[in-house]
């Protein structure tokens, strides 16, 4: 009978290199408001037995949180690269201290009162000030000059000694991580790994265009929902499936307690005697009143600090907002369509998410009191299901740029205002007060002002303008002998039940 040992041989460890830009493709990124989170695959042989993965090249600005065991490549060195490194250390110092001297510099001048700096002396300090700031600053220019010069050179020396591989592969500082991963296999093969780690240093925000056309009524606003993003992670992002999220990745975050909140009764401190032997040094000197001041101040000061505290504030609550393609969670996604290269440039680099076409109700309000200008705005209803975040728009009516607005945060099927700019098209004229004096009463005369105004519209469009408002205004009398009314036209105050008229 065949008999089998209790003790296998043990399997024997294997190690594998792999270079994340070489042996590994981004299969997929996601940005979120400050940071962004890659997927990358890797596809490389294992034998049987363990199997110890060393993956480099990863970026500098990898969030540690999100690897575990990350550690940053073996850098190779020099005698010439370890005197520039010195060097640059001591220049950092020593701007550092320049930094210093400015700023107590600074603080000393402040600090000087008028009572305390006799008016001949002022020349002089401010003079002196001048020359020392001057040679700070020279120096400040100089340091900057040769600490510029010396990042130089140590770059220079960090390639010259990372290029030594047979595919000229140059060396990137900002990809200098690594990790480590250990892989089990019970036989030959090839494996897929997958990994996933998060990468600051990017960001995107909401852009818009808005173009409204004013000779239609239905879906007269037609919005562009773009995204800006910019990355500078030290990896480029070369043909990826992007995809947008507006949810905030948290590390650590718990539920803050409220601290005991306490209230008491009032209770003044014991009065202060003063005591000439208790007296602070120079005390003596005082006069009667500025002593009786000065312990005046001082029970003031006490009195208050023994007032009922204030509550503590309340701690801030975060709110995150849906958006995107939301539907009513708390966060979205939105999956850029195509693939996209954004380099890492720090550069804004521009995507269309969706154009949507809206219905929006136009309105021409003037106060030609003031300005005879016409303003053109929009109530939009956001039909889509997207939320639209907070940012920047360019607004164009009738084809032609007009101005500059911002869309606030808005959800599905909520209204929002829209400023558009200007209408030249509707002019408004502003004429002169015409004024009238007659008398009323028969035994006691009073005055009676006639005073009358009024407001020419001119609409140069060719289609018509349903709703303007023309906003003015008539005085308030603060005199009960003075007497204000309004006769024409008649003014109409609201009720909570009637329906406001469209002026």
């Amino acid at each position: 009978m065949a008999t089998t040992s209790a003790n296998p041989p043990p399997f024997e460890q294997h190690t594998v290199q792999l270079e994340s830009a070489v042996d590994s493709k981004i299969t997929g990124v996601s940005v979120y408001s400050a940071r962004a989170e890659v997927s990358r695959a890797f596809r490389f042989p294992v034998k049987t037995g363990q199997n110890q993965v060393t993956i480099s090249g990863l970026p500098k600005a990898l969030n540690h949180d999100s690897l575990s065991q990350t550690t940053p490549q073996e850098s190779k060195t020099s005698p010439e690269l370890k005197r520039l490194q010195s060097n640059k250390t001591d220049i950092e110092q020593t701007i550092h201290r320049n930094v210093q001297a400015q700023t107590s510099l600074v603080k000393y001048l402040e600090s000087l009162s008028s009572q305390q700096t006799p008016s001949n002396k002022l020349a002089e300090i401010v003079s002196d000030y001048d020359t020392i700031m001057g040679d700070l600053q020279k120096k400040m220019n100089r340091l900057s000059e040769e600490l510029q010069e010396v990042q130089a050179s140590i770059a220079v020396e960090e390639l010259s000694l990372h290029a030594a591989t047979g595919e000229q592969k140059k060396w990137n500082p900002n990809l200098s991580l690594g990790v480590t991963v250990g892989i089990f296999a019970s036989v030959n093969g090839d494996v897929e790994l997958g990994l996933i780690y998060a990468v600051n240093r990017t960001s995107w925000t909401a852009r818009y265009d808005i173009r409204v056309n004013t000779q239609t009524k239905e879906k007269a606003v037609s919005l562009v929902y773009k995204a800006s993003i910019k990355q500078s992670s030290g990896e480029d992002w070369t043909d990826i499936p992007l995809t947008l999220e507006t949810a905030t990745p948290s590390f650590d975050k718990t539920l803050p307690n409220l601290n005991p909140w306490t209230i008491g009764i009032y209770r003044p401190p014991p009065p202060v005697l003063y005591s000439p032997s208790s007296a602070p040094r120079g005390a003596a000197s005082m006069p009667p009143m500025q002593m009786h001041q000065k312990r005046s101040s001082l029970l003031s000061s006490e009195t208050a600090s023994f007032a009922a505290p204030p509550p503590p504030p309340l701690p801030e609550m975060n709110i995150q907002t849906s958006a995107i393609t939301s539907k009513g969670g708390v966060s979205a996604t939105f999956a850029v369509p195509g693939l996209i290269t954004i380099p890492s440039d720090g550069a804004d680099h521009g995507v269309t998410i969706a154009t949507l076409e809206l219905d929006a109700k136009m309105s021409w309000i003037s106060i030609p009191k003031k300005d005879t200008k016409t303003y053109l705005s929009a109530k939009i209803k956001n039909a889509s299901e997207y939320t639209l975040l907070s940012g920047p728009a360019n607004v164009y009516v009738d084809g032609s740029f007009i101005s500059r607005s911002t869309i606030p945060g808005v959800s599905p099927e909520e209204k929002f205002d829209c400023a558009l700019g200007l209408d030249p098209a509707i002019r408004i004229t502003y004429h002169p007060l015409s004024k009238k004096l007659s008398q009323s009463g028969l035994l006691s005369k009073s005055d009676v002002y006639l005073y009358t105004q009024r407001i020419t519209v001119h609409n140069t469009k060719p289609t018509l303008v349903e709703t303007i408002k023309i906003i003015d205004q008539i005085p308030v009398s603060e005199d009960s002998i003075i007497n204000v009314k309004l006769l024409s036209p008649a003014l109409q105050l609201p009720s909570s039940s009637a329906t406001p008229a469209a002026t």
